[in-house]
């Protein structure tokens, strides 16, 4: 990289930093560290969201350092600053969970905010847990300043009796040990060794699934996605994304133009691709929101029919995300779909190269059974399917990745909350048969949609994971298998027909057919529409109560505005 700065390569900082009317900022720059070169030089802002309440984001304040330090070599100033994150893995299943979602929108509006206040030229943030990635490619698209995206890796596997483990092999444990398959000393042998460091929890759950999309977003340098967060290239990569956002200055590259249209079917077809987690659809939504991109609940369907199911990953599969990166990482995946013609080659990325540059060079790794060929997939068909019916009139998602059933007719039974239906699995309530109905936890009824990875990895540490079905106007964990559908729309609390099922009521969830239906005649859905009323709000003010007044459908994303 020429270490020439462009005139106009200060596009945003010369508003504090050039002529006499600024002293006053450049003084109080001057007290942080920054002399007359460091003035002159871009700004870029490197959002950290490094905190302690997690092992996904525990180092990324090392991550961060090694970001500046390449700003610095390629002739930026680099600012570090912070913004929040929560871990789902420790708040699921409580009242804590509703916070989950709507930290995204905090994410991406505290790093908006700081980026517009200090007129940063640049962008990079250093991102870990589920909320954190979609939450920073927001604040990316709203700016439109040139940025890139790093993750903070993945945790590895943990070891119990000669086997790896995993956080999707807690929460299941514990309905396991409901009735009584291990015991209480198997069971806290197995905290003490599944989560052994840093790093996002390790299948192909939400953190990895969306460090997968950004990758074939572009807004992730090559090979991002997979490198553990304990391995030493993971520094490596962090001082080259400082260097690059000071090429994508150099060559005017900003966000929008890389997240086009093509650049979210990319990312699309590569989640579905590899059986990702639901909640790529509500964030890819979101940011394609931001973006100004047209995009839509059935686009997903749409690409997911077209799309072969390539790789053997946790939760459906066998390996987690250390595993495939040790055979060559999400690159594996994006050459075979690209030699098939399933990509859009010429999407431009990060690098200032396209697609089909970037993967010019990789050489496909046959001898291995991670990634499979698209002429021999798992499946046929991408690892999610959006079902609609006159109980989700504008739509659900059910993850078909990995070998499940796909089709349930039985009798609802209905809870109002998660905490109800959770201890009902506990005291072992739930039989084989039953349709789980789970509502009043969407956008708004929750508020703030939680996750459901307690009841339904209870299920079937119970041994009822293919003899029940759950649809939920919340959320799943990208840990969640089975047939689970989520994202019902539109949810309870606006009048969404899930409102007024009853006990009994015998329902159709068919995957195979994309449908999702009560066995409820139209005329007495209406009555019962009609007679219900809304309950009041379960929370009436703070952050969770202004949520609820702002956030719009799952169908749309449950953005804010």
């Amino acid at each position: 990289m020429t270490s020439r700065i462009r005139p106009d390569i200060k596009h945003k900082s010369k508003e504090i930093t050039q002529g006499p009317e600024r002293a006053p900022a450049r003084s109080m720059l001057r007290a942080v560290g920054l002399d007359d070169a460091a003035l002159a030089r871009p700004f870029v802002g490197v959002a950290s969201l490094a905190s302690e309440v997690t092992p996904c984001n525990f180092h990324l304040g090392r991550l961060a350092a090694q970001v500046k330090q390449g700003v610095r070599t390629a002739k930026g100033t680099p600012f570090e600053f912070g913004t929040i994150t929560v871990s789902d893995g420790i708040s699921m299943g409580t009242e804590g969970m509703k916070a989950s979602l709507v930290s995204r929108e905090v994410i991406a509006d505290s790093i908006e905010l700081v980026s517009i206040a200090e007129w940063f030229d640049g962008l990079v943030t250093v991102a870990g847990c589920d909320k954190n990635m979609p939450g920073c490619l927001m604040a990316m698209a709203r700016l439109n300043i040139p940025s890139v995206f790093v993750y903070g890796g993945t945790i590895l596997p943990g070891r119990y009796k000669g086997r790896d483990i995993n956080i999707q092999d807690m929460f299941e444990a514990v309905g396991a040990h409901s009735r009584g398959a291990i015991s209480d000393a198997e069971l806290l042998d197995m905290e003490r060794v599944a989560c052994p460091g840093e790093g996002s929890c390790a299948g192909l759950f939400t953190a990895n699934t969306m460090s997968s999309a950004i990758e074939a977003l572009g807004m992730s340098l090559p090979g991002d996605a997979s490198i553990p967060a304990v391995d030493p290239r993971k520094g490596d990569e962090c001082r080259q994304a400082g260097e690059a956002v000071l090429r994508l200055l150099e060559l005017g590259i900003k966000p929008r133009d890389i997240l086009t249209r093509d650049a979210f079917e990319n990312a699309i077809t590569v989640a579905l691709s590899m059986g990702g987690s639901t909640n790529v659809v509500l964030h890819m939504l979101a940011i394609a929101h931001e973006a100004g991109v047209p995009l839509v609940l059935d686009d997903f369907d749409r690409i997911s029919r077209q799309t072969p199911y390539i790789a053997d990953m946790k939760p459906g599969g066998k390996y987690v995300m250390a595993d495939l990166d040790r055979v060559g990482g999400v690159a594996q995946v994006m050459k075979r779909l690209l030699n098939a013609g399933m990509l859009h080659g010429d999407a431009l990325t990060v690098t200032g190269k396209t697609v089909a540059e970037n993967l010019a060079d990789v050489k496909l790794n046959t001898n291995q059974d991670v990634v499979y060929s698209t002429e021999r997939p798992l499946a046929p068909t991408g690892g999610l399917v959006i079902v609609k019916g006159n109980l989700a009139p504008e739509g659900g998602v059910i993850k078909v990745a990995g070998n499940q059933h796909l089709q349930q007719r039985g009798p609802a039974r209905v809870f109002d909350s998660e905490q109800a239906t959770f201890a009902a699995v506990q005291r072992r309530e739930i039989k084989a048969g039953d349709v789980v109905v789970i509502r009043y936890e969407g956008p708004k009824g929750g508020p703030g949609m939680r996750e459901m990875l307690a009841v339904t990895a209870a299920l079937v540490g119970q041994g009822l994971g293919e003899q029940v079905a759950l649809l939920t106007d919340g959320r799943f964990s990208g840990a969640t298998h089975g047939l689970m559908v989520g994202h019902v729309a539109p949810e309870a609390a606006v009048g969404g027909p899930i409102a007024v099922i009853q006990d009994g009521d015998m329902v159709n969830v068919d995957a195979m057919n994309r449908k999702l239906d009560m066995e409820v005649s139209a005329t007495e859905i209406r009555r019962r529409l009609r007679a219900w009323k809304a309950p009041a709000p379960t929370h009436t003010t703070g952050a969770l109560a202004k949520y609820a007044k702002l956030v719009g459908s799952a169908a749309q994303g449950a953005v804010t505005g």
